[in-house]
């Protein structure tokens, strides 16, 4: 298969019904491609690898990343994004990220949910949003509660870059979105 920007949001239709799984994805594909620009990648395989990086947990919570990952196989995916979206789920299958494209995938992935559920506290959403007061936000371990700080932290210092500078990018791609 080839895997263009089009047949990656094809795949998200067929393989993801809960919008907020879809609009997670565009948010992860939209920081990964920020970052991709920021260090000179490829801008098209990393927002790919954003979009189709949680594809199969719609329907398979329970196996993923696992039948994700089967499928990339079957279809010839690039193996920097089969590694990317492996690494991501580090604490199920065991890979550890190497390339910058896994790191930034499990710096971004969590990232996006929790900045997502503090905008919906804020009456302007994304827009204006602080990376102070979001980084205060994240240590309050009851806001959010499901979002795994670990897994962000893990991410951060696998790139070796600051937290508030990654808090203030991350901010910065998110603004384009709504959280209508």
């Amino acid at each position: 298969m080839i895997l263009t920007r089009a047949t990656a949001e094809d795949l998200l239709s067929e393989y993801v019904t809960d919008d907020y799984q879809k609009l997670h994805a565009h948010m992860v594909a939209s920081v990964m491609e920020a970052y991709a620009q920021k260090y000179g990648d490829d801008r098209d395989l990393w927002y790919i690898t954003g979009l189709v990086h949680d594809l199969d947990f719609d329907q398979f919570p329970h196996e993923h990343p696992y039948k994700e990952l089967a499928w990339f196989k079957e279809w010839a995916l690039p193996e920097e994004l089969v590694h990317a979206v492996d690494a991501h789920a580090h604490s199920i299958t065991g890979t550890q990220p190497k390339a910058d494209l896994a790191k930034v995938l499990l710096a971004v992935d969590e990232l996006t949910g929790f900045l997502y559920a503090y905008s919906l506290m804020r009456p302007e959403g994304f827009k204006g949003m602080k990376a102070s007061s979001a980084a205060k936000k994240f240590k309050d371990r009851s806001f959010a509660a499901k979002i795994d700080r670990t897994e962000v932290s893990y991410g951060v210092t696998q790139l070796g870059i600051d937290f508030s500078e990654h808090l203030a990018f991350v901010i910065t791609v998110l603004e384009t979105f709504t959280n209508a």
